[in-house]
């Protein structure tokens, strides 16, 4: 693997054995709700929690689905933008992750904490079907083959089916839709500055 993605899967795991040993660091590094919370409890917005969030995970099958995407898709791009952009690129998405879903907890008034790495992983998922969008990819449940960019398309507009209608709760939906469009916005305004580069030649 290449050094940054391997890296972030070394953070995560790292981080969910701290986690197991001492659980209480969740409260302070979870993504809560803008508002009212218990700062006695840790339960509480605070800034640093736009990227810590994605380094927490609720379960090792959360963890090892998280990890093992960050592996496929993480490697692949991080040779195609190279480290330092890679790394910018996937915190970008972290982080617009993270604001989507606090826009939409302060919409919708649900008082509960984000973890994972599901915003990140979402956000390379969408620039690999960007620059590989015939490659194929074999969905889990069920077992069927794809090309990247209808993997794509379907997995956004399950999850945007899903967030709207609520019917798989404990999963921030809009998180993930929050990631590839932050991953969406980066690269188009990444193209446009090549573009805008070119012309000036």
């Amino acid at each position: 693997m290449p050094p940054v993605t391997t890296a972030l899967i070394a953070a995560n795991v790292a981080m969910f054995l701290l986690q197991m040993a001492a659980p209480g660091v969740l409260f302070p590094l979870a993504l809560w709700p803008l508002g009212n919370g218990s700062t006695e409890a840790g339960m509480y917005f605070a800034p640093w929690q736009l990227v810590t969030y994605a380094f927490l995970h609720g379960s090792f099958l959360h963890l090892a689905f998280n990890m093992f995407a960050l592996y496929m898709f993480g490697s692949a791009m991080e040779r195609v933008f190279g480290a330092r952009r890679y790394l910018v690129y996937y915190l970008v998405c972290v982080i617009s992750a993270a604001a989507t879903q606090l826009v939409f907890a302060g919409v919708t008034g649900l008082f509960y904490p984000t973890i994972g790495a599901s915003g990140g992983v979402f956000g390379l998922l969408l620039a690999y079907a960007m620059y590989f969008p015939n490659n194929r990819i074999m969905l889990l449940f069920p077992p069927i083959p794809m090309p990247a960019r209808v993997f794509v398309i379907i997995y956004a507009v399950l999850e945007l089916f899903l967030g709207v209608t609520g019917s798989q709760g404990g999963v921030a939906h809009f998180a993930h839709l929050g990631g590839m469009i932050g991953g969406f916005v980066l690269l188009r305004y990444w193209r446009g500055r090549a573009w805008s580069s070119l012309g000036r030649r």
